[in-house]
């Protein structure tokens, strides 16, 4: 199952008090990821306890081969996302198996 942004939203809206509306928690929840996204365009890393870790990595420029044409293709160096997750996730994924 996929979780949508929108259901997300819809999740915290029916969690927290009813004086916050559901454009507010959406705003909020648009916010948290557009921070996340500067955070790492900028090359910084971020930290959510009990999580886990955001953080770029360096990709390495290598030369790789159109399948079709069989002809090399230079790919550039280039940052690409990683998460790692954090021991207090993996153990709540690990009870939920259990």
């Amino acid at each position: 199952m996929t979780v949508t942004k929108a259901e997300l939203v819809e999740k915290i809206t029916n969690q927290v008090a009813p004086n916050i509306t559901k454009r507010d928690v959406a705003r909020i929840v648009q916010m948290f990821i557009d921070e996340i996204c500067v955070t790492l365009k900028e090359g910084n890393r971020i930290e959510i306890r009990g999580f886990g870790v955001l953080n770029t990595k360096l990709r390495r420029p290598k030369i790789a081969r159109n399948p079709k044409t069989k002809e090399p293709v230079n790919i550039p160096p280039r940052r690409v996302p990683v998460f790692k997750a954090s021991r207090l996730l993996k153990a709540s994924l690990m009870k939920g198996e259990e």
